[in-house]
């Protein structure tokens, strides 16, 4: 009696993965909830869809967008900054410090010291196998300590206005110089990750860090990389905070962390790494800006900010959430 043959796909059919509806819904969240946004925004205030609005609302939100677009690589590494807000709270300072003796060169010089902050805490997480979590909460506080040590407690004014001053310019007389240079980083940041083995080897760290290792990918470089740019990021968002403010200050940014975090899960980046990327987290930058805008609106009272952002990052950690790696210590 012969055995049955049971019938085998063809060599050259290729097997696609199709993806899950909640991936499908998660990959449209941040424009969905960007679109619902402006919509119910509008309806209640319908004097706020002007070109003025939108273009004061995009400014307010270019030093998030650059804060959540370093960060989110750390993420999709499977860790995480929390460091990021102190850090550019200090970059504000050294940045009105040092302006009146390097001039031209103090935003290059003030974004090379936070990445290089940035990559001593990378090298501290794959050294000593210490979690991201703990570094950066640690870098948080040393941060935080540092920044109102060196400017006595109290704010520094700039000396030169004019150093900064192109960040306030529009292009085209609409759209914010700020958003631009946030724009500028969030596409250099995902073509770098498109179109260089990087990307690829960030989400195989995401997803599984000791089956990146197996397969040979440089998993300490990368992430000491992506610490390195999360640091440089919170130095041109300092700059973009000092450009607004005519000063630096050591509490400056430190409103910016919860924010940033939210835009991060907001856009579908799980926390759990992997999966994601700079541009969703771009859209997510933008809800959370316009949630800030729109509290005062619809009359809710700016006390009420933080306790909707823990909510936002609950539902939509809840929503991206790799339940495969609950287990998992980043």
């Amino acid at each position: 009696m012969s055995t049955p043959v049971l019938a085998q796909p063809a060599p050259d059919t290729p097997v696609v993965a199709r993806p899950t509806v909640g991936r499908r819904l998660t990959s449209f969240m941040p424009l969905i909830a960007l679109v619902v946004l402006l919509a119910a925004l509008t309806v209640v205030d319908p004097g706020f869809f002007t070109l003025s609005s939108l273009t004061a609302a995009v400014r307010t939100a270019a030093p998030l967008v650059v804060l959540a677009a370093g960060a989110t690589v750390v993420v999709l590494c499977g860790g995480i900054d929390l460091s990021i807000a102190a850090l550019c709270s200090l970059a504000t300072v050294l940045f009105a410090l040092w302006l009146p003796d390097l001039g031209a060169v103090t935003l290059a010089a003030v974004v090379a010291a936070t990445a290089l902050i940035g990559l001593l805490q990378g090298v501290a997480h794959v050294l000593l196998r210490i979690p991201s979590f703990i570094v950066t909460l640690g870098g948080m506080s040393i941060y935080a300590a540092i920044a109102l040590v060196v400017s006595d407690a109290g704010p520094i004014p700039l000396s030169d206005r004019d150093a900064t001053h192109w960040l306030t310019l529009y292009l085209a007389g609409v759209l914010p110089m700020a958003f631009v240079v946030a724009l500028l980083v969030v596409g250099v940041v995902s073509l770098v990750l498109g179109l260089t083995p990087l990307g690829s080897w960030v989400r195989a760290i995401g997803y599984s860090e000791s089956a990146a290792r197996l397969a040979g990918s440089p998993v300490d470089l990368v992430k000491v990389g992506a610490f390195t740019l999360s640091g440089a990021c919170a130095g041109l968002a300092a700059v973009m905070l000092v450009s607004r403010n005519f000063s630096g200050s050591p509490t400056m940014a430190d409103n910016l962390l919860l924010p940033a975090v939210a835009a991060i899960v907001v856009g579908g980046t799980a926390i759990t790494g992997g999966h994601g990327s700079v541009w969703r987290s771009l859209a997510g930058a933008l809800v959370v800006t316009l949630l800030r805008v729109g509290l005062p609106i619809v009359g809710v009272p700016s006390a009420y900010e933080q306790i909707l952002y823990g909510a936002i990052i609950v539902a939509a950690v809840a929503l991206t959430l790799d339940r495969s790696k609950l287990l998992v210590i980043k």
